[in-house]
């Protein structure tokens, strides 16, 4: 199994692993670190935290461990778990 560690800020901890809902993971545990698993995947939400840019301007960053069979599976879930965090300004 391949792995990889990314970080995602800005996002809320719930929608991050609502994406995984939709991506076809389930919910295996109710705490830090959040398991979500398919058969071919798995995805640990493994820690949040605050940074403080600025006295007013916070954000909160969410460390998220995905991990897969192959490296092509990796990429495929990392690409489509991205697509669900994309934000566009307006």
């Amino acid at each position: 199994m391949v792995d990889r560690i990314l970080e995602f800020r800005g996002i809320n901890r719930d929608h991050l692993g609502m994406y995984f809902e939709e991506l076809g993971g389930r919910l295996v545990t109710a705490t830090f670190p959040f398991v979500y698993e398919t058969d071919s995947w798995r995805a640990e939400i493994l820690s949040e935290e605050e940074l403080a840019f600025t006295k007013t301007f916070i954000v909160n960053a969410v460390h998220i461990r995905f991990a897969a069979e192959s490296l092509d599976e990796l990429e495929q879930l990392i690409k489509n778990y991205r697509y669900k965090t994309t934000r566009v300004g307006g």
